[in-house]
């Protein structure tokens, strides 16, 4: 049995037809050997038997003698969407921290445990994200651990640990919702989530602006990817570079560049306040994707302003370097 701890945990718990997978994961955070107090489960209009799969798990559990956490039901009629069903969820909770959790992983028994040990080691961390085990829908492991199958390189390891995740994530984001957890404050000052964000990426982003993350690099869940993953994971291999290649480009890069506007909005909102620093590095990124966002349909006449823009720096310190270039270049408007 794990040593108690003083710091209160919540889980946010987020649903939409998943009854499939519902029971593993919430016997997974029944079984954790540091225990949650409180789950809050928030329902995006389910049309399965999600709540009944919730409702009998429980019930089963509480027969066999077993303590249950406090448990909160909120139903959305219609969805929410998955951004503002996380924000709605991590409202609602009331721990000191609070774990993120999708419907269809299963949890280590101590992530829990090793998580809030994290927090309480490191007390100005606000975020922790794991590295996970992918497996399939039978719950097969696929090979590559999470963070192998997102194409994680060294620099990106070098800046996490060397508490400049600020600079990791300007250019792009390695935090995955489903291994992260939080501190209940984050939420605080990160709402209301931007539309353009996704909700792990803001908290991430604001996590790193304000105070700093942690990255623990061992697999603290199962990652499940079945092919109805709301949001699953993006895998950088080859293969996947080179079907992203025949992509139009347009939605993409105006996705990037109203992220970068509504980060650039709220960044002067944020408290404490990031140093001046941060701000600048924010003004440099929407200038980058506002660039990207007006090159020329016609691929020849973007080579220059590419080039340019290259060896301005941009692509590397805001971006996936080299691969940005080679999609700018190549993908069809």
């Amino acid at each position: 049995m794990a040593s108690p701890t003083s710091l209160t945990v919540s889980v946010a718990l987020c649903t939409h037809n998943g009854a499939d997978y519902l029971r593993e994961q919430l016997l997974s955070i029944l079984n954790q050997t540091v225990p949650a107090g409180e789950i809050v489960v928030s329902d995006d209009a389910s049309t399965d038997d999600t709540i009944a799969v919730l409702e009998e798990t429980l019930a089963e559990w509480a027969a066999g003698g077993r303590t249950v956490p406090t448990v909160t039901v909120l139903r959305n009629e219609p969805a929410l969407g998955v951004t503002a069903n996380f924000e709605q969820a991590l409202s609602a909770c009331t721990g000191d921290i609070l774990m993120l959790s999708d419907q269809d992983d299963v949890w280590q028994p101590d992530k829990l445990g090793v998580i809030v040990a994290a927090f309480e080691a490191q007390p100005g961390v606000d975020l922790v994200f794991s590295d996970a085990r992918m497996v399939d829908a039978q719950g097969a492991p696929l090979g590559p651990l999470l963070f192998e199958t997102l194409g994680l390189s060294r620099r990106e390891r070098e800046l996490l640990a060397g508490r400049r995740a600020f600079d990791a994530l300007l250019r792009r984001n390695v935090v995955t919702g489903a291994t992260a957890a939080l501190r209940r404050g984050l939420v605080q000052r990160s709402a209301p989530f931007p539309a353009a964000w996704v909700h792990d990426e803001w908290l991430a982003i604001v996590a790193a602006a304000q105070n700093d993350i942690l990255m623990l690099d061992r697999p603290l869940i199962d990652y499940r990817q079945h092919g109805r993953n709301q949001i699953g994971a993006t895998s950088l291999t080859a293969t996947g570079a080179l079907a992203r290649l025949r992509t139009p480009r347009a939605a993409r890069n105006a996705r990037l560049l109203a992220r970068a506007q509504a980060l650039a909005e709220r960044m002067p909102e944020f408290s404490p306040p990031p140093g001046a620093e941060r701000v600048r590095l924010v003004q440099q990124k929407l200038a980058h994707e506002r660039r990207r966002s007006s090159y020329p349909a016609a691929r020849l006449r973007r080579i220059g302003p590419v080039w340019r823009a290259w060896r301005a720096g941009g692509y590397d310190r805001f971006g996936l370097g080299l691969q940005d270039v080679v999609r700018d270049l190549l993908q069809p408007e």
